[in-house]
């Protein structure tokens, strides 16, 4: 066999990956754990299928390197197994005995890619790193699908310029680089899945995926299976092995909205995944290791939620090693004007629609209401002004007192109109009303209560 490695791959990848090599001959076991071993840390290995499988209920592999002429069950019957439980990881298939309706029955049962003996170690060199780009693309695209499906209003970065938000970004930037865990807490709409993503880029997992959750969107029998995953049969409609957030987060951050609302049995086994770093997938009785760093992020008071037994007092003190309060728009007017044109020019360009002037009446307007929504809101009602046309403030200026008494009253009545025009498309359908509207539901059941029209 050649050692020579191949051409422009001597630099180190940013990534260490894990691999799995079952064969049963010792010097071919020897050789892939040298020759990758170099190049990607952990080189676990297995002289068949019997002494490898368990392996897969200690450790997320990235790739299992599989012979198919083994002891007992060969690596093809394996692979069929694997597939068929829902193993989504890469698998190289090698082999010294092989025709081509082996290759193909290879191909079609799930393998990566097919080597056959004797190969170089260019050769499986080449075929790791394509399994390893193959491996960054779904996980890329997982979070890109997660993050369309949740059609998030997030912006590139904090627009800010108060002093109340500046001070919020300095304690970002201490926080950043730190692997511990962080609580966001302040009111709906602040920009706390904003100032997460600013963490995770200026952190040093910047490279790794960043994965968002809305607990609340998710129902209690199946936030769990979400979060940690499930094997096969661990319960109704379980047909087969399934990773959950914490899997498609290794290496990066898991960002999780509205903790508040997880399920008291959920909170217990995330404490315990705090503490331990490890996760145990619904239906296993193995636990892996993981490597994620969770952010949390609460509009509620989490210290009353606790006081009310709806909140664990365990869980409250470890998530909030590091807390950070976004304040309300109404405590930092002074962003008002420049998250307004942030938003004009963004949208306005998005939409295809002209630019609107931003008058001084206008901001003084916008800066005399109290924002209940905060930036959310104020992103919405920018939305719906370059839609229409112009700013919807309600009633022309001379109705209104000099001193700006009466804008809350209007501007509530265009949001009371802009609800109810959703609610009305999406035919009474009050979730998909919330999720257009940028809103929870439990906040657009609320409004629809007060206004007396449930």
């Amino acid at each position: 066999m050649d050692d020579n490695t191949p051409d422009g791959n001597d630099a180190s990848p940013q990534r260490q990956y894990s691999i799995l090599v079952v064969d049963d001959e010792p010097g071919m076991i020897n050789f892939l754990q040298r020759a990758l071993s170099q190049r990607h840390g952990q080189v676990d290995t297995a002289g068949s299928v019997e002494e490898a499988a368990p392996r897969l209920s200690h450790c997320l592999y990235d790739l299992i390197v599989l012979d198919i002429a083994l002891p007992g069950r060969n690596g093809l019957e394996w692979l069929h197994e694997l597939r068929s439980e829902g193993y989504g990881g890469d698998v190289i298939l090698i082999t010294a005995y092989a025709n081509l309706d082996t290759a193909i029955d290879a191909l079609r049962g799930g393998a990566s890619d097919f080597l056959l003996k004797p190969f170089s170690v260019a050769q499986m060199l080449n075929a790791v790193e394509r399994c390893f780009e193959r491996s960054r693309l779904r996980r890329e695209n997982f979070v890109l699908r997660r993050e369309v499906e949740e059609q998030s209003t997030a912006v590139e970065g904090v627009i800010c310029q108060s002093e109340a938000m500046q001070g919020v970004c300095d304690r970002l930037k201490r926080v950043a680089p730190s692997s511990a865990t962080v609580l966001l807490t302040g009111e709906s709409g602040t920009g706390k899945e904003v100032a997460a993503r600013a963490l995770h880029k200026m952190s040093r997992r910047a490279e790794g995926p960043f994965v968002p959750l809305n607990c609340a969107a998710i129902s209690s029998e199946l936030i769990e299976s979400e979060l940690f995953g499930h094997v096969k049969g661990a319960f109704t409609g379980a047909q087969g092995k399934r990773e959950g957030l914490f899997y498609y987060a290794q290496g990066g951050t898991l960002f999780l909205d509205e903790i508040s609302e997880l399920p008291p049995a959920a909170q217990a086994k995330l404490l315990r995944v705090l503490e331990e770093r490890r996760i145990r997938p619904v239906g296993s009785e193995q636990e892996i290791p993981v490597d994620v760093r969770v952010i949390a992020a609460s509009n509620r008071d989490l210290r009353q939620e606790v006081a009310q037994q709806r909140f664990r007092q365990d869980l409250y003190y470890r998530l909030q090693v590091l807390e950070i309060y976004l304040p309300p728009l109404r405590e930092r007017t002074d962003d008002i004007a420049l998250l307004s044109r942030y938003f004009l020019d963004l949208l306005s360009a998005r939409l295809n629609v002209p630019m609107l002037d931003l008058s001084p009446r206008i901001l003084a307007r916008m800066s005399a209401y109290d924002w209940p929504g905060n930036v959310r809101e104020l992103r919405n009602f920018i939305e719906r002004s370059l839609i229409l046309g112009w700013f919807d403030l309600g009633p022309d200026e001379h109705d209104i007192d000099s001193n700006g008494d009466g804008n809350d009253e209007l501007l509530e009545a265009v949001e009371k109109r802009h609800i109810l025009a959703t609610l009305a498309r999406c035919q009474g359908n009050k979730s998909e009303a919330a999720r257009r509207l940028g809103i929870s539901r439990k906040t657009l059941d609320r409004k629809c209560t007060a206004w007396g029209c449930e």
